[in-house]
C-alpha cells in the first residue's frame, strides 16, 4: 500500500508526538498511530482539524501522487 498521508512526516517536523496529537483530538494512541503508518487514513473533518493543530495546510499531510511513479 502506498503511502497517502505525510502526518508523521509533519509531527517530527513540528516537533509533537503522536501521543500529544492524539490528546488534541480525543482519539486513542492506537488510532494516530495507524494514522502515522498509513495502515488507515483520518477522515476529512480530521485531517482538517490536525492541519489546524499543526498550523500546516492540509494539503501538507497529503501525498502529492502526481510525483509518484506508478505505472501499470
Amino acid at each position: 500500500m502506498d503511502d497517502l498521508n505525510r502526518i508523521k512526516v509533519v509531527l517530527v517536523e513540528k516537533k509533537r508526538t503522536s501521543k500529544w496529537l492524539s490528546e488534541q483530538l480525543g482519539k486513542s494512541t492506537a488510532t494516530v498511530s495507524k494514522w502515522c503508518q498509513n495502515t488507515v487514513q483520518p477522515d476529512l473533518q480530521t485531517l482538517d482539524k490536525i492541519s489546524r493543530l499543526l498550523d500546516v495546510n492540509i494539503k501538507d499531510l497529503l501525498v502529492d501522487n502526481k510525483t509518484s511513479s506508478n505505472t501499470n
